[in-house]
Order: structure tokens, then C-alpha cells, then sequence
């Protein structure tokens, strides 16, 4: 996004209690549950929920062993699905089982042997992305809107608002000039809620607890939107109302449209799968680019062929902020990191179970300590090696 003049840019975000979500999150306590016994494990998992039903899919080669039935139960139940009146709760739900071995094609393919190092765990490519917009060096909508929904969960979880249940979703429209954002134009909040809360009252309370908690006053002036359930009620959510399946919100999940993406969602994947810490790494290194000074903006692609150990392209594109040439950010991000699969799980120590708290309110832009690719610990040899 490099536009000039005024313009208007949305972005989205959901809550943990959203269908999509909800599987996000299962596929990636699977995970975690087996890379805590195996940290080699093999997994690609994937997650649907309707009424009443959590079916898993997909392939896992591990020499650890995961009750499903209880780690779905168990998320479900973190999440917040607790009461069958919400028509969906970890008690009474289905869980079906349809897991089976990865291929042992693949396997040949990506596995580290004797003269051979790990490849990639299969083709595709990867973008990574990093700004000054934001002390997160992210896209301000995209920010602004992860942090209306945490606090929708967090004042649903601290009965602060006592009618409000799990499902929920918020959208954030920024007015920019040129590359800088001005004001917010519109917030939108949909807040699942229970049968006897009068609409009034609920947009008075999201107004007050959510959005003034969030949103900086000096964004917000007189022609500033704010749209609160607008559709009027909001009692059946979840999968009693809609399904839900692994890596539909992959835009949540990145930079809330800002940028490229590549296509390939993260959830329930373990990372011998470059779609996963490939990402990783590419916003690791855009990160710290940026952090170092020599960029404002920039995105990072990386392309990998299934088997081989280093990426067959890299590009840059700094939207024009760059201090130096895109040629010397190329010869920088090949010296100072390793982007092999082997080297990308080694540097952010990936062989950990810290999976399922990346599944909410996105896997970039975070402060907690499991997200490794946040840190900014090549900004003083990217500065010396920049020769700025």
C-alpha cells in the first residue's frame, strides 16, 4: 500500500469464540499437545465445527500420543463454550476423528539425512511485512482492530459486560494521507450476546468498556462512524449458527489485507512447513529491517520448491522508503539469516508448544514471549553491515 492523497483502508478481526477460530485453535492445541512429547512430530491437522460437531482431519506422523477427544474438549471449553443453551459447548459436542499418517513420499522428501539437509515441506511462497505505523511496527487497522476484539473477550471472560458470549467480530476503517494514518473513519463491533440484554444498553456498555478503551481519542473526531450490531440481535453464534473451518481467516492472521499474501494459512501445521515458518521468518527479518532504520515500509516474499533446503527467490520491496538499494536488503537478509527450514525452527526456537496462543488476534504485531519472530535482535548488525 503506497497510495498518495486521501484514502480510506478496513481491516478485521474476530474473537476466539468465532467458528473459524475455534478450529484455528484446535488444530494448534493438537499440535502443541504433540510437539510437547515429539518435537520432530509431523502434523497437518485440520479442524471443522458445526452444530454440534468438531470432525479432525488430516495427517500426523509423531511418536507422541494425543487423546483428540480431550484436547478438543478442553479448548472448547477454554474458549468459553460451557452451556448447551449456547448450542454448542465441550460437553455434549461430537468430536470424530479422521487423522492419518503423512505420506511417505513426502516424508522421503523434507526428513534431514545423512548428506542431505531438511527441505522444504513443500512448495509455495511466503510474505513477510513491517511498518512505523504502529510501536508493533504493523498496520494500524489491523492493530486497532485485533485489540477491539481482546477486549470483547476480556470483559466477556471478567464479567465486567455478564451477557456477552464468545462469538464476535470488528472491522476498523483508517483514514490515511499518503503513508500515514490521520483518523479513524469507522469502528464496527458485532457482540454475540445472551437473550434478555436490551440493545440500548448493550451499545451504551461497547461503546463505553470496548471501543473508548481502545480506540486513542485523538483518532476518533464528530464524523467518525461507529456501527455496534447493527443487525440488530446477536443471541446464536458460533457453530450453532455457522461452520467453522482451519485457515479461513488468514487475513486476520497476517497484516488485515495490507501487503501480499501467499495463500497458505499457519493453524495446525508443524513448522517443517515453510507456509508456517516461513511467515515467520519473513516478518522477523521485515521487522527488523524496518526497526534498524533502513526502511519505513517493507515486504518481504520468499519461495521454496517441496524438498529443497533453501528458498529458490527472494524479493523486496520497500514502497520507496528504502535508505539503501532493495539489491543491498537482499545481500543483508542472505548473510544475517538463515532461511533454510532447519535454520528458521533453530533461530526462533519453533520446536516448542506455543502454537495455540498464536491462533487469536493475529501471529504478528505481539509482545508475549513464545512469539519469537517478534524480536529485534538483528537491528545492530543490520545497521553496522547497512553502512548508514
Amino acid at each position: 500500500m503506497s497510495k498518495e492523497g486521501k484514502y480510506l483502508f478496513t481491516s478485521e478481526s474476530v474473537t476466539e469464540g468465532h467458528p473459524d477460530k475455534i478450529c484455528d485453535q484446535i488444530s494448534d492445541a493438537i499440535l502443541d499437545d504433540l510437539i510437547r512429547q515429539d518435537p520432530k512430530s509431523r502434523v497437518a491437522c485440520e479442524t471443522l465445527v458445526t452444530t454440534g460437531l468438531v470432525l479432525i482431519a488430516g495427517e500426523i506422523t509423531s511418536d507422541g500420543y494425543s487423546d483428540f477427544q480431550k484436547v478438543v474438549r478442553e479448548a472448547v471449553k477454554e474458549i468459553g463454550y460451557t452451556r448447551a443453551d449456547y448450542g454448542f459447548d465441550y460437553k455434549t459436542c461430537c468430536v470424530v476423528s479422521t487423522i492419518h499418517e503423512q505420506s511417505p513420499d513426502i516424508a522421503r522428501g523434507i526428513n534431514e539425512s545423512e548428506g542431505r539437509e531438511q527441505g522444504a515441506g513443500d512448495q509455495g511462497l511466503m510474505f513477510g511485512f513491517a511498518c512505523r505505523e504502529t510501536e508493533e511496527f504493523m498496520p494500524m487497522p489491523i492493530m486497532l482492530a485485533h485489540k477491539l476484539v481482546r477486549r470483547l473477550s476480556q470483559v466477556r471472560r471478567e464479567n465486567i459486560v455478564n451477557y456477552l458470549r464468545p462469538d464476535g467480530k470488528s472491522q476498523v476503517t483508517l483514514e490515511y494521507e499518503g503513508q500515514k494514518p490521520r483518523r479513524v473513519n469507522a469502528v464496527v463491533i458485532a457482540a454475540q450476546h445472551n437473550s434478555e440484554v436490551n440493545m440500548s444498553d448493550l451499545r451504551d456498555d461497547i461503546m463505553q468498556v470496548v471501543i473508548k478503551e481502545v480506540i486513542p481519542p485523538e483518532m476518533i473526531d464528530k464524523d467518525t462512524n461507529i456501527y455496534i450490531n447493527e443487525t440488530g440481535r446477536f443471541e446464536q453464534g458460533g457453530p450453532f449458527a455457522d461452520t467453522g473451518i482451519t485457515g479461513r481467516k488468514i487475513i486476520v492472521d497476517t497484516y488485515g489485507g495490507v501487503g501480499s499474501h501467499g495463500g497458505g494459512c499457519f493453524s495446525g501445521k508443524d513448522p517443517s512447513k515453510v507456509d508456517r515458518s516461513g511467515s515467520y521468518v519473513a516478518r522477523y527479518i521485515a521487522k527488523n529491517i524496518v526497526a534498524a532504520g533502513l526502511a519505513d515500509r517493507l515486504e518481504v516474499q520468499m519461495a521454496y520448491a517441496i524438498g529443497v533446503a533453501h528458498p529458490v527467490s527472494i524479493m523486496v520491496d520497500s514502497f520507496g522508503t528504502s535508505k539503501i538499494s532493495e539489491d543491498k536488503i537482499k545481500e543483508l537478509i542472505r548473510t544475517h539469516f538463515d532461511l533454510s527450514p532447519k535454520g528458521m525452527i533453530q533461530s526462533l526456537k519453533l520446536l516448542r508448544p506455543i502454537f495455540k496462543r498464536t491462533a487469536c488476534y493475529g501471529h504478528f504485531g505481539r509482545t508475549e514471549k513464545e512469539f519469537t519472530w517478534e524480536e529485534l535482535d538483528k537491528v545492530d548488525v543490520l545497521r553496522r553491515n547497512a553502512g548508514i
